[in-house]
């Protein structure tokens, strides 16, 4: 899509983005392109809580520089947090055009019997069961409102790791059920008065790629993409 000076205007000064997902290689990425495109935008990030997971070296490289997320505080396993979310992002930015979900769960190296407690507990409230609660929110204010766009991102490099490495347990369980719950939205789309849009990547390191791939879509605005599941890879950016 070719944007004259006037259309480029409107989508820089007028869409509202919120941006929600774990602290990961790919929220900072998305995060990049929104940068590209307002001048702020609205993100919340769940805290990397779980009992060894490293701290991710994206955020390492950016929490010393400016950006023009306007942060939000999310606790994802309490439904009464994810309204509060959604509507302290409607009053930051005006109101939400566009909301982008990221799954990009942290990885558990370690045998079944091994597993925490509170790891467990603690990857179902953050990485399952808040999407729901927050895909719920916010698919009411667009049906109200009778516009918006639902964009669902995930990554799904698989277990990874060498053939003798531990298996990622955790990860790998909250992906998919990302991925089911967004083809389940995917296929109720067409019933909706807002677009809903799918995207994954199973390429590891294409964070930069896939993320600019997922914003060509949404600077389309093509309501021919609704309730579509698009993949990046080599041969499907062009698509």
């Amino acid at each position: 899509m070719t944007l004259n000076s006037a259309s480029l205007y409107t989508v820089t000064m007028t869409r509202g983005i919120l941006i929600a997902g774990n602290e990961s290689r790919l929220s900072q990425a998305i995060a990049a392109e929104a940068a590209k495109r307002v001048e702020h935008y609205a993100e919340t990030f769940i805290a990397s809580r779980l009992s060894d997971a490293p701290r991710p070296a994206a955020q390492e490289e950016t929490e010393e520089q400016e950006r023009p997320g306007l942060p939000i505080q999310w606790n994802p396993g309490s439904p009464i947090s994810s309204r509060t979310l959604v509507l302290a992002a409607e009053n930051t930015l005006g109101q939400i055009n566009e909301a982008i979900l990221i799954c990009a769960p942290p990885s558990i190296r370690r045998p079944a019997a091994a597993l925490a407690l509170a790891d467990i507990e603690i990857m179902v409230n953050d990485h399952i069961k808040g999407w729901f609660f927050l895909a719920k929110e916010l698919a009411a204010v667009f049906r109200s409102r009778r516009s918006g766009t639902l964009a669902l991102v995930y990554s799904d490099p698989g277990t990874g790791g060498a053939k003798d490495d531990t298996v990622d347990i955790l990860g790998p369980a909250a992906t998919a059920s990302f991925s089911g719950f967004t083809r389940s939205l995917l296929a109720c789309a067409h019933h909706e008065p807002y677009t809903t849009m799918g995207f994954y990547c199973t390429d590891a390191g294409a964070e930069t790629g896939f993320s600019s791939f997922v914003f060509k879509h949404l600077d389309e605005a093509n309501k021919r993409n609704n309730g579509k599941l698009h993949k990046y890879g080599k041969l499907s950016f062009f698509k």
